[in-house]
């Protein structure tokens, strides 16, 4: 344990369960019904409504071995490639062979995905994958079907929830096990304020951290809360430098900030290319499958060719699609698109990379341990090891599935029994920064960690989050005091203990792989690099990072036997 807190009031009520789960998209939701389904008292934490995070804006599908002649096999060599030699194997061997039935599991909740006229589920393409393999719903509305089955699910079933409420830090016992969350819950309810939530299991499914780039697909609750929580728990975070950019953001402009609409992967897996403004397809002789090459490879692409050409975008091409093919398979693309002013049908989509998932986060094993017993993670949120250096298309919501549903089983084979709360001797408060801070961080982690990194750029990241982060400790520049608690000054500090995480790990890692690119390192090192690079925050807020010995994650403190 660090012993960092963030500096909040003290609960003014508690509540007390079984299993605390953090977050509500797909991996949250998964593990609360499974838990609550094995007779667990379960609690869900919400930051905004059950439906507001970041499943409910996937476009795509969910990637699974369903189709006739497809296989868990061909599924897991597509999600290696993909991973660029940092996926552990057995991590990915237990996504695509426990999938489809996860996946059938869904359906029997409620799930409904889109179908032909025999009632066979209907399945595409995304990059990266060399067979169609990907399960949709609502033509282009995937995420949101998912998360309408779930939340439906949860309120059949009376699991208890609590919406709008942001959490702060965990709680342990004397013994150092968890034991429930500190949370803050926003307007009027059954509980308002900072309080607590007593439980010896904790989920963190909190999602990714997309708003520390100024430019992201994510929503405005993907502040890395869960990250960042975790590092001040004690726990290990891994694979951080390692953020997805998508390769085709409907470009708003020069100076667009916060959540950017998403054109899916799916629209090139029916045959969209990508060109540029002479309309020349440049990903045709990059890679053998051009525009659907894997993510980390074409956002390579639309970058080099946007420098190439000092353009700020490039264009996706699916005019030949015609309006009812647009209007029936890709209905909320087409009436995004016509909301900024651009009609598909007849007009290229002006695309640009934009920051979109984390591979990286809260290491964990396969039962979705942590290194801080009693505290477990799984979605976007944790690493388990499935994406390696850059996740394969649509395996997301698959791996938010398969690890939830895991973690659920864990907790009801071995119910453990923590004491009661303890409050950490001598914690250390942490200064919280204005929330003027967040755009000053979003602008140096897009200008300094964005696609294109450098060590120079990466070196000057570094110090202008080192400047934010001595302002916050040396209580606020020219004297003033620092930030009062509340939900903006807590978010932007999440924002930075993460921000520099990752650019802390992207400045070791001296190599170009995955979804990390260094101008300055262009080649992949596998004798040197093929590992991970492990973090820890220590008691004296610095960082310690640490490479594993070989591309396999060591085993977590939590892997030890329980007791009886």
């Amino acid at each position: 344990m660090t012993g960092i807190r963030l500096q909040a009031p003290a609960p003014g009520w508690a509540i007390d369960a079984d299993v605390v789960v953090v977050g509500s998209g797909v991996a949250g939701l998964t593990a609360a019904l499974r838990c609550t389904a094995a007779g667990l008292r379960t609690v869900v934490v919400t930051k905004a409504r059950l439906d507001d995070g970041s499943t409910r804006w996937a476009q795509g599908g969910i990637a699974a071995a369903l189709g006739e002649g497809d296989t868990p096999e061909q599924h897991l060599d597509d999600t290696l490639v993909a991973g660029a030699g940092l996926c552990d194997e057995e991590a990915v061997r237990t996504l695509v062979t426990e999938g489809p039935d996860a996946v059938r599991r869904l359906i029997a909740t409620g799930a409904r995905f889109d179908t032909d006229e025999a009632g066979t589920i209907e399945l595409t393409r995304e990059g990266g994958h060399h067979r169609r393999r990907i399960a949709h719903a609502g033509g282009d509305a995937t995420g949101a079907e998912i998360s309408r089955a779930l939340v439906d699910a949860v309120r059949e079933r009376a699991v208890r929830f609590i919406e709008n409420a942001l959490v702060l830090d965990l709680l342990t016992d004397a013994g150092g096990r968890t034991a429930g969350v500190t949370l803050h819950v926003m307007g009027e309810g059954q509980h308002d304020g900072v309080g607590a939530v007593h439980a010896p299991a904790v989920v963190l499914a909190t999602g990714g951290m997309g708003q520390v780039f100024s430019a992201t697909t994510n929503p405005a609750v993907s502040t890395g809360d869960g990250v960042a929580l975790a590092l001040r728990a004690g726990a290990e975070v891994s694979d951080l430098e390692f953020v997805q950019f998508h390769p085709t953001v409907l470009f708003l402009g020069p100076d667009a900030e916060g959540q950017q609409p998403l054109v899916s992967e799916a629209v090139r897996g029916e045959g969209a290319h990508l060109v540029d403004a002479s309309g020349v397809r440049f990903m045709v002789g990059q890679h053998e499958l051009a525009e659907l090459a894997p993510r980390d490879i074409v956002a390579k692409g639309i970058m080099r060719r946007m420098r190439e050409q000092g353009a700020r975008h490039m264009y996706l091409d699916a005019r030949h699609f015609g309006a009812d093919m647009w209007e029936s398979r890709f209905p909320t693309i087409l009436a995004a698109c016509r909301a900024h002013g651009i009609d598909p049908v007849t007009d290229p989509i002006p695309v640009a990379p934009a920051a979109h998932y984390a591979s990286g986060g809260v290491r964990t094993d396969l039962h979705g341990r942590t290194t801080v017993p009693g505290l477990y993670a799984c979605g976007e949120v944790a690493c388990t090891g499935v994406h390696g250096a850059n996740r394969l298309a649509s395996n997301s919501l698959l791996e938010g599935l398969v690890f939830a549903e895991r973690i659920a089983d864990d907790i009801a084979a071995s119910p453990a029994r923590s004491g009661d709360p303890v409050p950490h001797p001598a914690p250390r408060v942490l200064p919280l920064l204005d929330p003027a801070a967040r755009s000053r961080i979003q602008h140096v982690m897009t200008h300094g960690a964005g696609v294109l990194r450098s060590a120079a750029s990466l070196a000057e990241a570094a110090e202008a989050l080192d400047a934010v982060h001595a302002e916050a400790l040396n209580d606020g520049p020219d004297g003033h005091k620092a930030a009062e608690p509340g939900v903006e000054s807590w978010e932007t500090t999440n924002l930075l203990c993460v921000a520099r995480v990752l650019v802390a790990a992207a400045r070791r890692r001296e190599e170009t792989r995955g979804c990390h690119w260094r101008e300055d390192r262009p080649d992949r090192d596998d004798t040197a690099w093929r590992r991970h690079l492990v973090v820890r925050l220590a008691p004296d807020r610095t960082l310690d990072v640490r490479a594993t010995d070989t591309q396999d994650f060591p085993p977590t403190d939590a892997d030890a036997p329980r007791e009886p």
